[in-house]
């Protein structure tokens, strides 16, 4: 990781042990330098497959089950044959674990192409083997610093894709407009970009999910054009929970300029404020009271 990359969602402390950490092909491991997949594998050559990340924290798999049905709705949706059932690949996830002799604040990145293709096209049906699966264990903890800081948001240009046009429920490797979106909010200083549905209602970041404060009212999006975030889930399961009301619904750039407070949610990062959206600073405190609030509650849920 680069210093230009710690102000993003995604940034983590730098942490030597990953040098040595054991990479997960196809049932083998290899060091970080040698894990590899063939040009001819279908995710490289057109980003054709799923994945999920997930965190260990204390010997627990946070929310695995979730993530499982998340993994194999994807695939599903895609007709990619994974060749194992689920408690085979948590099974998997397991074996590098124990591999790596990891046990805490590690992030897991599972990564499951359709596989080697003849030649490099579109067609499925040049597939010429079974699914390819990687499994990348690190030791990740969130960025310290950005959590008292803040994430500079920018809205970008490039739209959420609707369902018939891109389910981004599928959490498919294919990321290009979210790519394409970032580097508009990197280009103007920001740190991460805005997104809005193709009706210009907020939807979501680039790689997170989006949430504004607006007194204890909690407001994300309907979820027809954004991410199927299991950490969204929970954090509006928790705040509801604790009966506060949460609303699911369309609302403006207008009205998130307005917001008391705003954060984004992630499975690393967990709950991360926003202190600036376009150039205006949202709220007076980071993080506000709300944001601070649904942390602990959800350090509390993952036993932080």
């Amino acid at each position: 990781m680069n210093d230009a990359s710690k102000d993003s969602s995604q940034s983590y402390a730098p942490d030597a042990r990953n040098d040595t950490a054991k990479i997960y092909v196809n049932g083998q491991f290899f060091a970080r330098d040698k894990a590899m997949i063939p040009v001819f594998d279908s995710g490289f050559v057109l980003g054709d497959g799923v994945w999920e990340g997930i965190r260990l924290v204390k010997g627990n798999l946070l929310a695995v089950d979730e993530h499982m049905v998340r993994l194999y709705e994807g695939a599903n949706s895609i007709q990619l044959d994974i060749g194992m059932d689920r408690d085979a690949l948590i099974g998997e996830i397991w074996k590098t674990l124990h591999h790596n002799k990891m046990e805490d604040g590690v992030h897991i990145r599972m990564m499951i192409s359709r596989g080697l293709k003849s030649t490099p096209n579109q067609d499925p049906r040049f597939i010429i083997g079974k699914a390819t699966i990687v499994i990348v264990a690190e030791y990740k903890q969130p960025n310290a610093a950005l959590k008292a800081s803040g994430l500079k948001l920018l809205t970008s240009t490039v739209r959420c894709s609707t369902p018939d046009v891109f389910d981004l429920r599928l959490n498919s490797h294919s990321r290009l407009n979210f790519i394409q979106a970032l580097l508009q909010a990197i280009n103007m200083g920001a740190d991460e970009a805005l997104m809005l549905d193709d009706r210009g209602f907020v939807a979501s970041c680039n790689s997170t999910n989006f949430f504004i404060v607006r007194g204890e009212e909690l407001w994300t999006s309907t979820g027809t054009t954004c991410f199927n975030g299991i950490t969204r889930s929970k954090v509006i399961k928790l705040w509801r929970d604790a009966g506060k009301p949460v609303f699911e619904k369309d609302f403006t750039l207008a009205e998130t300029y307005a917001a008391d407070e705003a954060f984004v949610t992630g499975t690393l990062g967990g709950l991360t404020p926003v202190s600036m959206i376009d150039g205006r600073k949202v709220g007076n405190d980071l993080p506000g009271s709300v944001t601070k609030e649904l942390a602990k509650l959800y350090s509390a849920y993952i036993g932080e």
